[in-house]
This record gives C-alpha cells, structure tokens and sequence, in this order.
C-alpha cells in the first residue's frame, strides 16, 4: 500500500512552507538568497501559501466522510518538505572569497557618473569606485580620500583584492567586482575577512586573471575589520 498525502497533511506543509518563507522575508535570512528589493515578493508568496493551507483545512473540514478518497495526491508531494527543511536546517553563508576567485570581474561600463559631494571622504562601494577608476580614468577621484568596504579575497599569485559580489535577482546569477589593493597593508590579510579600507585613486590597472577583465588598484593608507553587513550582496552600479 503506498502512503499518499490527506488533506489536513498538504495544509501542514503548505503552512509551514508559508511560514518558513515569510520567516525569511520578515528576517535578513532572505538577503542569503535574493536582493532585498524582492523582499515584498517573498512576503506575498509566505502569505498565500499560509491562505492555501487555511483553504484546505476548511476544505476538509466540510468534505463529506469517505468522500473523495480517489482524489488523494501521490506521495511524489511530499517533495514539498525539502526546501521547507533546507530553509529550516541550512543556512548557507554568502558568497565569498572562492566564488570571487573563480569568477571573472562583472565590471560593466554605467550609463553615467553622478556629481560627488566636494567636500570630505568619498564612501564609494566596490562597483562605484571600479567603474569610476576605469571607465572614467578617475577624474573626481583625483585628490580625494576614498572609503570602501568588502571581503577580502586572494588572487592564485597572492595579490589582495577587495571585493563585493553584485546581484541582478537571487545569489545564483552573483558576480564580483573586484578592487586590487596597494599600499599600507595589514600584515596578514585572511580571505573573507571584512574591511573598510581607506585610501586614494590610483591609475594603476591590472586584469582580471579569470577573464582578463579590468581591475583598478586602490592605495590604501588604512584597512581596519569590520562586521559583515546584514546584506553581504550589492547591486550592479549602473551610473
């Protein structure tokens, strides 16, 4: 005899699933997995699994005894639990050091460069400065102190790079933007280890070893650790 889903099973998977993903977008859990601007999405869907799993409790609740029984659904449903017990049991940390090294640059050229503020450090994501140093050799760069904040990652010769892992959906299409670092180093410098490093453009250039595309050098004057941020992925910077 084979086991096959009732009804008041399917709706306690439904809600449980519902509440899983709903955990996750009510949490930073679901920053593991796609950009924060899908966030609304992920909260939509938890709440109409949750309404499906309520529809079919009060579905069953008013079935006639015996009724339907030819209408129960295979056990192949079950497959339901996985990603329930994955999001539940597996947290996966975010992309790091080994997807960088092992991917080449997504470094594209933006649509523009938007005024920088004249006065002060410049805080520039990884994305912004890389597109600014090559695609714009620098030019409101020049002179200016320069805040940046990634992971750091280790090139197969050795050769730091800063880096931030760019999302156009979800951490299946993620891709780096890498940044080379010169200058006033820490003496050791460990692979995924956050840093704010602070220092100056430089014209200084060097390509990608993976696909030979174009890496800035930033130099660095200081590099202090600093905590993972809740949402470890940016954005690809466009202009």
């Amino acid at each position: 005899m084979r086991t096959r889903l009732n009804g008041q099973a399917q709706a306690a998977l439904l809600f449980l699933l519902g509440a899983t993903v709903l955990h996750a977008g009510l949490t930073d859990l679901h920053l593991r997995y796609v950009k924060a601007g899908l966030r609304p999405l992920l909260l939509l869907s938890g709440a109409v699994l949750i309404a499906t799993a309520a529809a079919t409790v009060w579905y069953e609740w008013r079935r006639p005894p015996h009724a339907g029984e030819a209408h129960r659904e295979p056990r192949v449903a079950w497959l339901l639990a996985v990603p329930l017990f994955a999001l539940i049991l597996v947290a996966p940390p975010a992309l790091g050091s080994y997807s960088a090294t092992h991917t080449g640059t997504a470094l594209q050229k933006p649509l523009g460069f938007p005024e920088l503020p004249d006065e002060g450090p410049l805080r520039l994501g990884v994305g912004e400065y890389a597109a600014r140093a090559v695609y714009d050799d620098g030019r409101h760069l020049r002179g200016r102190s320069i805040r940046v904040t990634g992971f750091v990652a280790m090139s197969g010769s050795g050769d730091p790079y800063l880096v931030r892992m760019g999302l156009n959906c979800c951490a299946a299409d993620a891709q780096p933007v890498k940044i080379a670092l010169t200058g006033e180093l820490p003496p050791v410098l460990r692979p995924d280890t956050w840093l704010e490093v602070t220092g100056g453009y430089t014209p200084r250039r060097t390509k990608d070893p993976v696909n030979g595309g174009p890496v800035p050098y930033l130099e660095v004057t200081r590099a202090e650790p600093v905590p993972a941020p809740s949402d470890p992925y940016d954005a690809p910077w466009d202009g």
